[in-house]
């Protein structure tokens, strides 16, 4: 089975975003890892940007080698603001540091240093499904595309849970049962041998 590192980026332990989480691990299996921040000790802020170093705090440097560990990342938020929570935007600004996550070639392109891993955005939002397009999807394309890609992690995969607000329980438990599926697949998926483009 591959190694599955799944990152709950909800601060409310009791939100339907860590639930789906709870649910995609029982999905995926033994070897899935689910990794709540909220439950994480470390400091969200880059206090001098990228001009200078930090002290990494212990939980930082495990999940750090979670990512490293991990053949499959799938990152679950809620749609604010359309963006992230603070949490899980300080997370990422901490864990994927340049030297570490990307680079800039000599010719000053970037290059992803977790490559070789697929990936997966499970996104919850009030807004229903037709309008996240008209307002740009700017949660989805910020994670996937300029964060998860950017740092080589590819495919990356989109699913989407919309109109929360308005969700029945009966709803929300189908949604808990796609998201067990998504983990099974993503596992079955994550698990086979990856074909070199052009092969």
């Amino acid at each position: 089975m591959p190694r599955i590192l799944v990152i709950d980026g909800h601060p409310d332990p009791d939100s339907l975003t860590a639930a789906l989480a709870r649910a995609y691990v029982a999905g995926a299996g033994d070897d899935a890892v689910l990794l709540s921040l909220r439950d994480l000790a470390l400091d969200p802020d880059l206090h001098r940007g990228y001009r200078a170093g930090q002290d990494v705090e212990p939980d930082l440097a495990r999940a750090r080698d979670l990512l490293e560990w991990s053949e499959h990342v799938t990152v679950l938020t809620p749609v604010w603001w359309g963006s992230v929570p603070a949490l899980l935007k300080g997370f990422l600004d901490r864990a994927l540091v340049i030297g570490w996550a990307f680079r800039y070639r000599d010719n000053g392109r970037p290059e992803g240093l977790l490559a070789g891993r697929t990936g997966r955005v499970l996104v919850t939002s009030d807004s229903p499904r037709w309008y996240l397009p008209l307002v740009g999807d700017t949660t989805v394309k910020q994670l996937k595309g300029r964060t998860l890609e950017f740092c080589g992690i590819t495919p990356v995969r989109v699913s989407r849970f919309t109109d929360v607000r308005n969700a029945t329980v009966e709803r929300r438990a189908e949604w808990l049962d796609k998201a067990r599926v998504l983990g099974a697949t993503d596992a079955g998926a994550a698990s086979r041998p990856r074909v070199a483009a052009g092969a």
